[in-house]
């Protein structure tokens, strides 16, 4: 029952937001205002949810510190995305083709926001964060991993294998971040300077939702395993590895910390058979 009582009124609101968003892409001003205000009103919500159904703080999401944490995943998703990228083109699979827009990457800024806000808190604040009480770490981060792939199987140009592919790299590693702080606000500011890298600065398609124009024009051009193909740049085999390598860097961190949960006895049996 907490998972209904945290998804539901936390995905209205990423429901309501996006419906917003995309109602106003055509003026960046307004699609940066509500990008942020969904963001904002989507925390809040759910910092209200966990308040009435778990009858605690809810310090995953604390405002202490939060600023801090989302400039740090925002750092750490920007770079992972520019070491992507400069990878994609050393091998010729990419290149800048003019400027962009000002204005269109300032409305990038609102819609990344709220995209990445309202994910992580249904992905990595609700539906990991429950699992992993009941299962352990490991089997919440393979069940939510592939949850957050399959999500992604709904958008204009997605494929099967750009799904795997963020399963793997974001829907493993994100959920690997927030093992590793117990807090949502790093694997937020992952989230968002990733996707942000990717539109709002070097001009490429995020998870096949179609090219987007941010500060630069980028073009793609080449074999799909380099490239990603139409689905973007997440799709591609360096992408992959990318956040495999960040998993294993956040997991070390989360072993080293204590903060890993051990696989509960009831899963523990059911695998031994």
């Amino acid at each position: 029952m907490r998972l209904l009582k945290q998804l539901v009124p936390v995905a209205a609101v990423a429901f309501a937001g996006s419906a917003a968003v995309g109602a106003v892409q055509g003026d960046p001003l307004l699609t940066l205002l509500l990008g942020v205000a969904t963001a904002a009103l989507a925390v809040l919500v759910y910092a209200r949810a966990v308040r009435w159904s778990e009858r605690r703080a809810p310090v995953e999401v604390a405002a202490r510190g939060a600023a801090g944490a989302v400039a740090r995943g925002t750092l750490i998703g920007v770079a992972m995305f520019a070491a992507v990228i400069a990878t994609i083109a050393l091998l010729g699979g990419y290149r800048i083709d003019g400027q962009g827009s000002l204005g269109g990457a300032a409305g990038l800024l609102g819609f990344m926001a709220a995209a990445a806000v309202t994910e992580e808190l249904l992905f990595r604040g609700i539906l990991f964060r429950i699992v992993e009480e009941r299962t352990g770490t490991w089997p919440a981060l393979a069940l939510t991993g592939v949850l957050f792939g399959l999500s992604h199987l709904f958008n204009p140009h997605a494929d099967l294998w750009g799904a795997i592919a963020i399963a793997i790299e974001a829907g493993g590693m994100l959920a690997a971040a927030y093992a590793a702080t117990r807090t949502l606000w790093v694997p937020i500011g992952v989230h968002f300077g990733w996707n942000f890298a990717a539109a709002g600065i070097f001009g490429t398609e995020v998870s096949g939702n179609g090219v987007t124009q941010g500060l630069l024009h980028g073009v793609t051009s080449g074999p799909a395993l380099l490239t990603g193909g139409g689905f973007g740049p997440e799709a591609s085999l360096s992408a992959v590895v990318a956040g495999l390598l960040l998993t294993a860097v956040f997991m070390a961190l989360a072993y080293r910390r204590g903060t890993v949960v051990p696989l509960r006895r009831g899963v523990t049996a059911t695998l031994a058979r």
